[in-house]
C-alpha cells in the first residue's frame, strides 16, 4: 500500500559508483565541460572542501574531486553526468558550516562556487539583488552601502549567499530583522538529474503554488544546488548605536538582556558572551582592546537621535539596575566596529582555548522560547563543569538562540559530545530546538528525531526520495539514508 511517508527500512539503500574508472571516466567529461584547470583531483584540495576546525573529518571522507562551475547550465551539465554515473555531490561555497553539512561521506564530487560570485543586479527601486552563490555577504554589504541599503543576515564573516540559503542561516541581526527565510524571495536551483528550476518570479509576495523557495532554504544541498538568488534588501540603519555593558554574574547579564526584550524597545541586535568567550577573546588577541573578563552584553539600536538617546538611557538604567560593572555607547563608526568586532569573532576566538593543537573543538546551536534562556544557560553552565573541558556560552539572547562551545582532549571527544546532547534535549524539554541557525548535517541527525519525531522524519525522507531518488544530492545529512 502506498504511504505519504517512508520508513529508512522501506527504503533501498542508495547504490554509488565512485570506483577509481568511473571517476576517470567522469572526469574527463567534466574537463571537456569546464576545462582542465577547473577539474581539482588534489588530495590537500578536496579534503579542504570537506573538513573544518569545527568538524575535522578523516583524510578518507572527501570528494574525489572538486569541480568548478560558472553557470548554472554548467551545473546541470554536471549533475546530469553524475546522474548518470550515480556518482554523490556536495556543494561548497564559504566552508563555514558547523554541523557537518560538507563532510562527504560517500566521496564523489563537490561543485565549489567560488567562479560563481557575482552580483548580477541590484534593483534599488524594487529594493532587491540578484546574486550568484559564490557571493560574499560582507562583499554585497559593502556594495549596498553606496546604495543606501543593506542585507540583514550576518554569520560568519565569511560565509557566502549559497551556503547561507541552504543552511538557513541568521546571525546577530536575526532579532530584529528574522532568519534567512525571511530575505530570499526566488531561487535558481538545479535538480539531482540536472532540472533547472526557478522558484519563484520577483514580486515580492507570491501565492502560486508549492512555496519550492522555502523547502530548498535549510534542506542543506540535499534536494536541489542553489545557482541564483534574488534576495532582498533593506534601507540601512540611521544614525545606528553600539552599547556594551558587563556583569559580575551570567544571571545578571542575561536578566538584562532578557528585560530589553520584554520592554518593547526598538533595538537591533540583543547578543551575551559569558566570561570565559570574553576570556577567549583577549587570548585569541584578534580584538584590538583588551577586555574586561565578565559577562558582557552587546547592543544594538537605531533610528532618529531622540529616539536613540531615549534607548540608550534606557538600556544604561536597565543595565544598572542589574548591578552592571561598567557600561559604554558610542555612535562613531570606527568605536563600533571595534566593538562589534569581539562578538563577531567570538567563534574563531573559542579556538584560542585550545591547550594543544589535537584538542577537539565542539559547538552546539540550541534555542529556546526565550522566558526559558536563562534557564538554558543556568543548566548548561552545570553541565559543562568537567575537568579539561573548557566550557563557554555565547547567546542570540534578544531570539533565545545559544551557542555553547567546548574544547577537550581528543581523548575525551565522546564524553563532551554527550554534554552537548544533554544541552540539546533540554532545549527540546523546554519547547525549543536543537539547531536555532547551523542546520543539522551529520551531527544532529539523531538529535533531530527526538526533537521532531519518527513520522516527520519519514515525510522529509519521501521528499527526498521524490527529487533526488538516487539520494545523489549531499547524502547522510539532516536524517539517515
Amino acid at each position: 500500500m502506498a504511504s505519504s511517508t517512508t520508513t529508512i527500512d522501506q527504503m533501498q539503500a542508495p547504490s554509488y559508483d565512485t570506483s577509481p574508472q568511473n571517476i576517470a571516466l567522469a572526469k574527463q567529461e567534466f574537463e571537456a565541460l569546464l576545462g582542465h584547470q577547473s577539474v581539482l583531483s588534489d588530495p590537500a584540495q578536496c579534503h579542504a572542501r570537506s573538513s573544518s576546525s569545527w568538524m575535522p573529518v578523516p583524510l578518507d571522507q572527501r570528494p574525489n574531486l572538486v569541480l568548478l562551475p560558472q553557470s548554472t547550465e554548467d551545473v546541470s551539465a554536471i549533475m546530469r553526468i553524475c546522474h548518470a554515473r550515480r556518482i554523490p555531490v556536495t556543494a561548497y561555497s564559504g566552508g563555514t558550516s558547523l554541523p557537518g553539512a560538507l563532510v562527504c561521506t560517500r566521496g564523489g564530487v563537490c561543485v565549489d562556487f567560488q567562479k560563481m560570485a557575482k552580483i548580477l543586479c541590484v534593483h534599488k527601486e524594487d529594493m532587491d539583488a540578484v546574486v550568484q552563490p559564490g557571493v560574499r555577504w560582507r562583499e554585497l554589504d559593502t556594495r549596498l552601502e553606496e546604495e543606501g541599503f543593506f542585507f540583514p543576515p550576518d554569520p560568519a564573516l565569511d560565509a557566502c549567499i549559497g551556503g547561507m540559503v541552504t543552511m538557513s542561516c541568521a546571525g546577530t541581526n536575526a532579532y530584529r530583522y528574522g532568519t534567512m527565510k525571511e530575505w530570499v524571495i526566488s531561487l535558481t536551483a538545479v535538480l539531482a538529474d540536472g532540472t533547472i528550476i526557478k522558484t519563484k518570479q520577483r514580486p515580492r509576495k507570491s501565492s502560486a503554488g508549492y512555496d519550492l523557495t522555502h523547502l530548498l532554504i535549510g534542506s542543506e544541498g540535499t534536494l536541489g544546488l542553489v545557482t541564483e538568488a534574488i534576495i532582498k534588501v533593506a534601507a540601512r540603519p540611521k544614525n545606528q548605536h553600539v552599547a556594551v555593558a558587563t556583569f559580575p554574574g551570567l544571571q545578571k547579564a542575561a536578566k538584562t538582556g532578557l528585560a530589553l526584550v520584554n520592554s518593547g524597545m526598538l533595538l537591533d541586535a540583543v547578543e551575551l558572551l559569558d566570561h570565559v568567550s570574553v576570556k577567549a577573546i583577549n587570548v585569541s588577541g584578534l580584538s584590538s582592546i583588551h577586555w574586561d573578563e565578565l559577562p558582557t552584553v552587546f547592543l544594538k539600536t537605531s533610528g532618529s537621535q531622540n529616539s536613540v538617546a531615549d534607548s540608550l538611557a534606557a538600556i544604561e538604567k536597565t543595565a544598572k539596575a542589574h548591578d552592571c560593572q561598567s557600561f559604554e555607547a558610542t555612535g562613531d563608526r570606527e568605536r563600533m566596529d571595534v566593538l562589534w568586532n569581539a562578538r563577531k569573532i567570538d567563534g574563531k576566538a573559542a579556538l584560542a582555548m585550545k591547550k594543544d593543537p589535537s584538542d577537539i573543538a565542539l559547538l552546539g546551536d540550541a534555542a529556546v522560547p526565550i522566558s526559558r534562556v536563562a534557564d538554558l544557560m543556568e543548566a548548561s553552565h552545570r553541565l559543562m563543569n568537567v575537568p579539561e573541558v573548557t566550557g563557554s556560552i555565547t547567546a542570540h539572547i534578544g531570539d533565545g538562540n545559544l551557542h555553547v562551545k567546548l574544547i577537550c582532549p581528543a581523548r575525551l571527544k565522546a564524553e563532551t559530545e554527550a554534554i552537548l546532547q544533554k544541552v540539546d534535549r533540554l532545549a527540546v524539554e523546554m519547547e525549543g530546538t536543537v539547531s536555532g541557525e547551523h542546520g543539522i548535517g551529520l551531527k544532529l541527525r539523531d538529535q533531530l528525531v527526538h526533537e521532531l519525531g519518527n513520522d516527520t522524519i519519514d515525510a522529509m525522507r519521501s521528499i527526498k526520495l521524490s527529487l533526488d531518488p538516487l539520494c545523489i544530492l549531499n547524502p547522510d545529512k539532516v536524517f539517515r539514508i
